[in-house]
């Protein structure tokens, strides 16, 4: 569907770019700082919350996660050196969205749907059944937001609304905001299931439920910036000006 629009259809998205926030130098200067965050999450997901859970199958999913992450501290150890990311711009971008993604969305995803398994609980008689169910209503709901946030992505971009001038700023910004209703008013269904599904807990403590309802949020957030972070990736794999050079300017 892409294939019918112009660079000058994407080219609002260079702007973090040209400001500076995503160029190669920043992108490393943040992969060196989530070593250490993604580090210190999963050791929380697994010395911490995984031990006391009755999630199923949870070996197997603490095994996975770990050679993700370890995975991708590599790479973001790699792809923070500058001989390596100056001849590497796409790989380089490639790998910030992975790491953003696990960092703030699977980990925080695992993190939660571990405290709600969590035996510990008092009065928690959650099934493991129940949990899956759990699961894959989350996961559904994330997919949808993706879905839409896609479809809503493909019509601003036939609609020029990342056009350089093509529309005044505010007119854009207005046309963004409506845009997002429909995204947002499945997050806040979801939002409602995983806080009932909680509730059905009895003397559940509040600072489980706050984690809980912000971890599954900051999934659903992940979810709704992932159609962005590829279509810029998109962007850099077609068009060489959304690339940088080795001396670090937009070519």
């Amino acid at each position: 569907m892409t294939c019918k629009l112009s660079e000058e259809d994407f080219e609002v998205l260079k702007e973090p770019l040209k400001s500076g926030r995503q160029a190669p130098d920043a992108i490393a200067g943040t992969l060196v700082l989530t070593i250490f965050l993604q580090a210190i999450l999963f050791a929380l997901e697994y010395f911490v919350v995984g031990q006391g859970t009755i999630y199923p199958y949870k070996e197997e999913i603490l095994t996975i996660h770990f050679w993700i992450t370890g995975g991708l501290i590599l790479f973001s150890l790699l792809y923070s050196i500058p001989a390596v990311y100056k001849r590497s711009d796409k790989i380089q971008y490639s790998i910030s969205i992975l790491v953003s993604q696990n960092l703030f969305s699977l980990s925080f995803l695992i993190l939660s749907l571990f405290i709600v398994g969590n035996e510990s609980i008092d009065g928690n008689n959650v099934s493991m059944e129940s949990l899956l169910n759990f699961t894959y209503v989350t996961l559904g709901i994330g997919l949808l937001i993706f879905i839409v946030t896609c479809i809503r992505f493909y019509i601003l971009l036939r609609k020029g609304a990342y056009r350089e001038g093509s529309k005044k700023e505010e007119l854009r910004a207005r046309f963004e905001g409506k845009s997002y209703i429909p995204a947002a008013t499945i997050a806040g269904i979801g939002l409602v299931f995983v806080i009932q599904y909680i509730a059905r807990f009895s003397n559940v403590d509040f600072s489980l439920i706050l984690f809980v309802v912000i971890g599954i949020s900051l999934f659903f957030v992940m979810v709704f910036i992932l159609p962005e972070q590829l279509v810029i990736l998109y962007c850099k794999i077609r068009f060489q000006s959304f690339n940088f050079n080795e001396r670090g300017y937009l070519k």
